[in-house]
């Protein structure tokens, strides 16, 4: 028979209880979008079934904190019936009232000794039920180790582990299971998107292999997938511990946008048996529950920690331009007015990657709009930098000094916003050795770009450039080839392209750098950078004819091209080894002295 909870309670009284929290999920974002209507339906759940409920189950709601309550039980068994009952009853409420503000619960049971008043409970126990609540799921019911083995058969529905938790600022791990939701919730409010970046939630991966102890590997690789794609500065990547109630659980993508206001999931598996591994990975629009990109990756045995890093790097290399891809597309299907600094910075990277001089123009006036938009946002001011470098570098500039200077103060200004943005270390760091000519300072901004994002592929590839400049040209092709395969699927893979090409070309290794700047052209005919280097490059490979024909395409691109103009102006080359090499093979090309 369930034992009634005593309702006249001495001071300070010490007796063994069951205790449940219950907090209103997105409270704070129904309150500010309809703050009226959701006051009265929070009263109305309060009065109309969280207290009789709690009173039909041998329970009293101790107190209410604004958003959520305590409820104490006399025994495990009943606060968990209470949980489960209101959950249901909130769900039915919620299909026949469609209009109202959506209340979905998380509630979580526990059990111990406490210290009782006539208006609270207080006890070690009633803050770990306050921390566990935090990891239960919208719609559903978490239960400690201890409640689970006390209430027996008044759990009735199954049972998922969730293993042991972590608690904020309490010492100990607790074990947890949870009660998922027989509906959940389908209209969660989304927090606000404070941040102008894509925002991004990596999953817990789904060991399929049933061993307990792959669990660690497949936390570790999700925790360095997710402090891997922390460090690029263009996503906003939410944190672990936000996505931990999804361990374990085929969830919709969709499921996680609402919950945590999110527009990408990353989601996987993770299958050990024996020494043979396999992970699954997949990027998906949480918004729309489209998959936009997928991975899987097998290896047999081998060093865990290096593995997992050779894992993650793959995924984060897929991930990363994959976001770029759509946002790019989200941004282009909007219409003018409604752009953010980042809508406009993203057309604006679009517009210089094609190249097409008459659109070129334009790509200054987005970052410039983006700039006026939000002063703060280093995004926008490191990209206007790379404007005016690739206008300097086409030959489009009608008066390079003066771009020169623009391209170093707007870079210097992206580092003042941001000193960790790695695309704006790099970009000023390419600037210093290719249109100035300051290799040193160059080398430490490339140093500071990677210390500050390792996963920049951007930064990876331009270091490759003055690499090659200054004759380290093994350390080029090194770097070159990382940032490659830190971004296999760039929307500008031509410039990648090209300076793996520049390294080979630099080190002497003509027939790399011949096949390189083919897929360069190819790949986008009219980059100046490209055409050059590679007419030198086939003419040194004594393939005359079709130097001659790239030479050719360069007149076209820059009618005013001249060899001695070139070398006096933006001639990058510090080795003289390199640099009497190059000016003799434009020579041979046939390019006008």
């Amino acid at each position: 028979m369930t034992r009634v909870l005593e309702t006249e309670v001495a001071p300070n009284a010490r007796r063994f209880a069951a205790f449940a929290f219950a907090d209103v999920v997105g409270y704070t974002i129904l309150m500010a979008t309809e703050e009226a209507r959701t006051h009265r339906r929070w009263m109305a759940v309060l009065d109309g079934v969280l207290r009789p409920v709690a009173a039909e189950h041998g329970g009293r709601i101790v107190k209410s904190t604004g958003d959520g309550v305590l409820a104490e039980f006399a025994e495990p068994g009943g606060a968990v019936a209470w949980a489960l009952a209101v959950q249901r009853r909130l769900a039915r409420e919620d299909e026949a009232e469609p209009d109202a503000p959506t209340l979905a619960l998380r509630i979580a049971v526990h059990a111990g000794e406490i210290t009782a008043t006539a208006h609270d409970i207080y006890g070690q126990g009633v803050n770990v039920a306050a921390r566990l609540q935090e990891h239960a799921p919208a719609g559903g019911v978490l239960v400690s180790a201890a409640v689970r083995d006390a209430a027996g058969g008044a759990l009735a529905a199954p049972v998922r582990d969730l293993g042991w938790l972590s608690l904020k600022h309490l010492p100990d791990p607790e074990r947890a299971f949870v009660i998922d939701p027989e509906t959940p919730p389908t209209r969660l409010p989304s927090p606000p998107d404070v941040s102008p970046l894509p925002s991004l939630a990596v999953l817990p991966l789904c060991n399929l292999g049933g061993d307990p102890q792959d669990d660690y590997f497949a936390d570790g690789v999700v925790d360095d997938i997710v402090v891997s794609l922390g460090n690029l500065r263009e996503l906003m990547v939410v944190s672990r511990s936000s996505t931990l109630r999804w361990r374990g659980r085929d969830v919709d993508p969709r499921e996680v946008s609402r919950a945590l206001g999110v527009r990408y999931v990353v989601s996987g598996s993770v299958r050990r048996a024996g020494r043979h591994l396999r992970v699954q990975v997949e990027l998906s629009d949480a918004q729309s529950g489209t998959s936009l990109w997928g991975d899987r990756a097998e290896t047999e045995g081998g060093e865990i920690f290096a593995l997992q890093d050779r894992l993650v790097e793959r995924i984060v290399a897929g991930v990363a331009p994959h976001v770029r891809a759509a946002e790019l597309q989200r941004a282009l299907r909007k219409r003018p007015e409604s752009f953010t600094a980042y809508d406009l910075t993203l057309r604006g990277i679009g517009l210089i990657h094609r190249l097409e001089r008459e659109s070129f123009a334009e790509g200054r006036d987005l970052f410039d709009r983006a700039m006026a938009h939000d002063p703060g946002f280093a995004l926008p001011a490191a990209w206007a930098a790379r404007w005016y470098s690739l206008r300097v570098g086409q030959g489009w500039s009608v008066d390079p000094r003066a771009d020169m200077e623009r391209a170093a103060s707007l870079s210097a200004r992206a580092i003042e916003l941001d000193r960790q943005n790695a695309v704006a270390l790099a970009t000023h760091a390419h600037l210093r050795s290719f249109l100035f000519h300051d290799y040193d300072t160059a080398l430490v901004f490339f140093e500071r770009a990677l210390s500050a994002c390792p996963n920049s592929a951007l930064a990876w590839l331009l270091s490759s450039a003055t690499l090659s400049y200054v004759g380290r040209t093994a350390d080029a092709i090194r770097h070159a080839e990382h940032g490659f395969r830190l971004s296999p699927f760039d929307q500008s893979l031509f410039s990648y392209y090209n300076l793996l090409g520049l390294a080979h070309y630099a080190h002497g290794d003509l027939a790399n750098a011949i096949k390189w700047y083919r897929l360069s052209m190819t790949e986008m005919p009219n980059f100046t950078a490209t055409l050059r280097v590679y007419a030198a490059a086939l003419a040194a490979a004594g393939q005359s004819a079709e130097a001659r024909s790239v030479a050719a395409r360069l007149l076209e691109v820059e009618p005013g091209f001249s060899i001695s103009s070139y070398v006096r102006t933006r001639m990058p080359f510090r080795d003289e080894r390199i640099k009497e090499r190059y000016i003799t093979d434009l020579h041979a090309a046939g390019l006008p002295t």
